[in-house]
């Protein structure tokens, strides 16, 4: 089975600017995906790509050992491009360098880096199990819930609900998860359609049993680097 490994890191963040090569533990955040995915790459024999319109992130990547002949095209780039769409653009560039036809995709965001190689490998056995999966992302148990404790404004001007229903206690509540955004596998056909998600009506995932958070904010990039230097965990 033809496998790519895609790391995604475009350069327009504005809530941290340059959060993905951001320093943290001592090296820049991309690292860490980096050294992740070309394990898992060199491992098993697949193909590997970095997208990005930054010529900063391009250069940190070259040293971290990623190929750089990719370059994410500017409509590609913003605010308002889905993600799914940069991912196929890579996919048709690796298929075009390296002659062959991928059947997934593994993408692993360079924000959520908490993850294992069993963790990789877990997903992508998931995804040859379940044929008729067309993705697979890694999800965390969640504190809250939209059908208990969770509301939305109405039109009205009053809050509701986010799902409504009529459950007393959260533990009667419909199980829901956080989608942690560390791995994604797409089915090929996933990406080449003409609206290609990362969830769909044939969407699996892969629960965590360890910690995983995305870095939005910048107190999350201080718990994760209190989380380092203080060797209570180790990536």
């Amino acid at each position: 089975m033809n496998i790519l490994v895609t790391v995604c890191a475009r350069g327009g963040s504005k809530g941290i600017p340059g959060k993905n090569i951001k320093m943290i533990g001592g090296k820049p955040l991309l690292a860490y995906t980096a050294e992740c995915g070309l394990k898992y790459a060199n491992d098993h024999g697949h193909d590997i790509v970095l997208s990005t319109d930054s010529e900063a992130i391009l250069k940190v990547g070259e040293e971290c050992g990623l190929p750089t002949d990719y370059r994410r095209p500017a409509h590609l780039a913003n605010d308002t491009c889905g993600k799914p769409d940069a991912i196929y653009d890579a996919m048709i560039f690796a298929e075009k360098k390296y002659g062959k036809r991928y059947d997934m995709v593994l993408d692993l965001d360079v924000t959520s880096p908490i993850r294992t190689q069993e963790d990789i490998q877990r997903c992508v056995d998931m995804m040859i199990e379940n044929p008729d999966a067309l993705t697979i992302f890694s999800v965390s148990p969640c504190g809250r819930n939209p059908y208990f404790n969770q509301v939305e404004m109405g039109d009205n001007g009053f809050c509701h609900l986010v799902k409504e229903a009529r459950f007393t206690t959260r533990q009667a509540s419909p199980k829901v998860y956080d989608i942690n955004g560390s791995i994604y596998v797409y089915r090929r056909e996933a990406l080449a359609c003409e609206d290609p998600r990362a969830v769909t009506p044939r969407s699996i995932i892969y629960v965590m049993d360890h910690l995983c958070f995305d870095l939005d904010e910048p107190s999350d990039y201080d718990y994760l680097a209190f989380l380092l230097d203080t060797g209570r965990l180790k990536l």
